[in-house]
């Protein structure tokens, strides 16, 4: 079997070479939709594909990496695990559950250490019914000219302002305003866009692809960033629906695993958010009976994640910083979303595992 730290990447080309292998040693095919750009070191972006099961399968298990890009690190070593794992494969095939792994959901910013995708879109605020008026952020629109000021890093008068904000209403105040997305500014953070982008659109053909067969989906959405180092917290991810919170929370919440949190009822700690991902789920897959969760694992205290999320959208803004300081940025953003020691690999690797066999437990039921 594959070592857990093995399964890890500092690299998306690397870690995209190791699914491939993984895939290969498994005996699965690959379907690639190849990005329209190329990667940080020239090579080719693409949104791979794996499904690992009988094609009519009944019951389906999405399993998606780098929706946020750099917190592919994460993710990509769990599928890479998981495709090595046979114990894994056999039980979900001893169960009737067929697995889609989805590899790198936003290849660009995976490979060029960014959360947003090449059009600087958050692409799990992205998914909109762009025919009607989108969500504001009132919030944001009054921060705006503080996260993202002329010269980086901050001056003492910007330094003192944000402080300011943060001792009036709160961190979490300061979090939610910023994370919950935005479609005012799209040079600014966490923007969802004004358009499908091209992650919307492929990850929409993957679901017509391979799950419109199925009468029950689960997905688990890989994220690093928020709560405790090294603590996987399964935040559902579905529509407000009491029966899905309930299935969700009888499914990943036993066995000492940490509860199933919620953005509908203040119990997660992501602020409340709309146009989620698997939103496409409900549009793409209207057959199946839907369950998922997002598992968002820690790294680093939110007053150094924002710090290192403000720097790295300042740079893609000012293209023209120092080539030292453009590297010491990128290096910043890297320690916020992946921990790079044995001990949080081997964390995020025995929950994920938990949280794969009790998704196809579930979907047997």
């Amino acid at each position: 079997m594959q070592s857990v730290v093995e399964s890890f990447s500092a690299s998306y080309a690397i870690a995209r070479m190791k699914f491939l292998q993984a895939a290969a040693s498994a005996n699965l095919s690959v379907t690639s939709h190849l990005h329209p750009l190329a990667g940080r070191d020239d090579e080719a972006l693409a949104m791979d594909v794996v499904f690992d099961g009988f094609p009519d399968a009944d019951s389906l298990l999405i399993v998606t990496s780098a929706c946020h890009g750099v917190e592919g690190h994460c993710g990509s070593g769990v599928q890479v695990f998981a495709l090595h794992d046979e114990e894994w494969r056999a039980m979900a095939r001893a169960q009737s559950v067929a697995v889609l792994y989805v590899h790198a959901l936003n290849p660009y910013g995976f490979s060029h250490v960014r959360r947003a995708t090449h059009e600087n879109v958050d692409l799990n605020r992205n998914f909109q019914d762009f025919s009607k008026p989108l969500p504001e952020n009132t919030a944001y629109r009054a921060l705006q000219p503080l996260l993202l000021p002329a010269r980086w890093p901050p001056d003492a008068e910007n330094t003192a302002a944000v402080a300011r904000f943060i001792q009036t209403h709160g961190m979490d105040a300061f979090q939610a305003a910023i994370s919950r997305g935005q479609h005012e500014f799209p040079d600014g953070m966490f923007f969802g866009g004004t358009s499908p982008t091209w992650s919307n659109q492929t990850i929409r053909q993957v679901l017509r692809d391979h799950a419109t067969h199925a009468r029950r989906i689960a997905w688990i959405d890989l994220h690093t960033g928020l709560g405790p180092n090294g603590v996987g917290e399964r935040i559902f991810a579905c529509k407000d629906d009491k029966a899905a919170l309930e299935r969700a929370r009888n499914w990943w919440g036993g066995n000492g695993a940490t509860p199933v949190t919620s953005i509908y009822d203040g119990s997660s700690t992501s602020a409340f958010l709309t146009g989620l991902m698997w939103m496409a789920l409900y549009q793409e897959c209207p057959q199946a009976q839907y369950t998922g969760i997002a598992m968002e694992y820690g790294t680093l205290p939110m007053t150094e994640i924002m710090p290192a999320l403000r720097a790295e959208h300042w740079l893609n803004i000012h293209p023209e910083a120092p080539a030292a300081l453009a590297s010491q940025i990128k290096r910043q953003m890297m320690d916020a979303f992946y921990i790079d020691t044995d001990a949080w690999k081997n964390q995020v690797i025995s929950q994920a595992r938990q949280a794969l066999l009790q998704a196809a437990q579930g979907l047997s039921a």
